[in-house]
């Protein structure tokens, strides 16, 4: 058998907003994915916290992960992820307290230190600069406390949410977190699908660091991967386009909704440069291409799992890709 055959796999949502689309098309192409990778045999369906971003429509993630997961049957649904200085840890454990209620065994909680957003939206979230800088571990260990079994004398009570045990998820793009899950026993998941240039030296961390916890024996390490997989190789390179112009908005300082395919792009070799921090781990492919680079990035990594990010412009697209991702883990 194949690693890819035996990995699990998971998606990664950001509820795009195509150009020409709106936040109402997103949420229903959303429920579509979710309901089709579920058939699919797809582990998780997480849902990312952005904020005034013109081209996502995840920024009420506790809201839209209820959306889904009513939508569904069994498919885990959970964030990935909340940015925990954005909030009162209170509130986060009500919410998925309450998730977790609704959809008992179903819900996931991630959690990330970004703002996703920028600093003008920070400010618009009254989240202080420094947030997350120095206060994370101490944010999550009171996160941690409303979601498990109530301490004696515990005066401030999550309800829901006390001992609901929604099982956390620790989220980064460089080693602080993957040290800090580690320390702390929980699973990691990082994000190769914006900064893949530090996965090697997480993971390295993460798991030379383990230590066994209540909820987790050994070290889990889940990677967040960008794959565009259609029928051809050529197809697939020019249903990319849409990713790769959204990270060239980007690194231009221009956010917009998602553009649809275009057969070349322009940019200068600094910008491909660029291009390539951000992408340098992307899959994109027909099935025989896209099966041997997933086993192959498995066996580089050895990722437990796999969450998949396919960031192209038509629903039909982005529902096909999925289905020849778990074609070909069946070969």
């Amino acid at each position: 058998m194949s690693r890819l055959a035996s990995t699990p796999l998971s998606v990664l949502d950001l509820a795009p907003i195509r150009e020409g689309g709106s936040a109402a098309d997103s949420y229903r192409e959303s429920v579509a994915l979710a309901q089709l990778t579920e058939r699919l045999g797809f582990t998780r369906f997480w849902l990312a916290e952005h904020h005034g971003i013109e081209g996502i429509a995840s920024a009420a993630t506790a809201v839209l992960i209820g959306h889904v997961a009513g939508a569904t049957e069994h498919i885990r649904v959970g964030s990935g992820g909340i940015m925990l200085p954005n909030h009162p840890p209170l509130v986060v454990a009500e919410q998925f307290g309450t998730l977790e209620t609704l959809y008992p065994g179903r819900i996931d909680l991630g959690l990330g230190r970004a703002p996703g957003s920028d600093a003008a939206t920070m400010a618009a979230l009254r989240r202080s600069p420094h947030a997350g800088v120095d206060d994370f571990p101490q944010r999550l260990e009171e996160l941690q406390g409303f979601l498990d079994t109530p301490r004696p004398g515990q005066r401030v009570l999550a309800v829901p949410g006390q001992d609901t045990h929604v099982p956390l998820w620790l989220l980064g793009s460089s080693g602080y977190s993957a040290q800090l899950a580690a320390r702390l026993g929980l699973p990691f998941a990082f994000a190769a699908q914006f900064a893949p240039g530090y996965l090697f030296e997480a993971l390295r961390l993460y798991r030379d660091n383990f230590r066994p916890s209540a909820v987790l024996e050994r070290p889990h390490a889940m990677v967040g991967l960008p794959v565009v997989a259609a029928d051809t190789d050529a197809y697939a390179d020019y249903l990319a386009t849409t990713m790769r112009q959204k990270f060239l908005g980007m690194i231009r300082g221009r956010r917009t909704s998602a553009k649809p395919p275009v057969e070349q792009l322009e940019m200068s070799s600094m910008e491909e440069a660029q291009l390539q921090q951000f992408l340098g781990a992307a899959i994109v492919g027909g099935p025989a291409t896209v099966r041997q680079e997933l086993n192959a990035f498995l066996e580089q990594t050895g990722a437990d799992e796999l969450m998949l990010s396919t960031d192209v412009y038509a629903l039909e697209d982005r529902l096909r890709s999925y289905e020849i991702v778990a074609d070909v883990r069946k070969v």
